[in-house]
């Protein structure tokens, strides 16, 4: 979430990676650019602290300045694919790792911020369709990211797609959920992973800010708050890659004073 978010990210990732041995990082990177998006400058630092693939969410094609990486195959960066046909982007793509292709999808809630009186097609229809365009793709991993408001969504979802992805992963809140988990049929679940930046914030914004908007009626901008202490939220999970199903879901909460 914002410039903190981004410092964090590039402080103490390295070291995470090298602590927990992971092989591939995924980060949400739809509020990264001031809160409101990922400039194509923000991508870049994020890929050179340690991100392999980057997943989307109502803010991202806030700047148009993306639009190319987006619409790249090569680049990993993607916008929801439920947006209704013409949206910049691609709706899926696949990265390339030591244990073969994975496949990357980020779907929007029927409801979720700026984007609620957007038309949008079903998430679960859009899924339905990626996974059986690509079914005869062979690869190790297929991970989806889940953002929306509604914890019953991110929930059903989940379970809908228990045993056919390798991990649901649910955000939007900025506050991390007690329920990571393998599901049943072998596919990692979390209702939301949280965010990295500030916080004693209001979802990374200074609480001050939202105060005077709720309780004395102030059309206010928001500001980012940066102050410490910070958090790191995460979710850590192993995959097979030989059948694609989650062995273990973990998450990762650190704090930083």
């Amino acid at each position: 979430m914002g410039s903190t978010g981004l410092d964090l990210i590039e402080s103490e990732l390295p070291k995470l990676k090298k602590e927990l041995e992971l092989d591939l990082v995924i980060a949400q990177a739809e509020n990264v650019t001031s809160g409101r998006g990922c400039s194509p400058q923000d991508f870049l630092r994020l890929k050179a602290a340690g991100v392999d693939f980057c997943t989307a969410g109502n803010w991202t094609l806030w700047r148009k300045d993306i639009f190319s990486l987006l619409e790249d195959p090569e680049q990993p960066i993607i916008r929801p694919a439920n947006y209704r046909e013409g949206a910049a982007g691609l709706k899926y793509k696949y990265l390339k790792s030591p244990f073969g292709k994975v496949l990357f999808i980020s779907l929007l809630g029927q409801t979720v911020g700026r984007s609620s009186k957007l038309k949008l097609d079903n998430p679960l229809t859009a899924i339905d369709q990626i996974l059986d365009a690509e079914r005869n793709i062979v690869k190790s991993a297929a991970i989806v990211n889940f953002h929306g408001d509604y914890s019953s969504e991110k929930i059903v979802i989940g379970q809908y797609l228990d045993g056919r992805v390798s991990a649901v992963i649910g955000d939007h809140w900025h506050v991390p959920t007690a329920d990571a988990r393998v599901l049943p049929k072998g596919t990692a679940h979390i209702t939301d992973v949280g965010m990295v930046g500030t916080l004693n914030s209001s979802l990374g914004v200074k609480t001050d800010i939202i105060v005077k908007r709720w309780r004395d009626g102030l059309s206010v901008s928001n500001q980012l708050d940066s102050d410490k202490p910070w958090q790191f939220n995460g979710l850590i999970f192993e995959v097979d890659p030989k059948t694609g199903k989650a062995l273990s879901a973990t998450s990762l909460n650190r704090i930083y004073e």
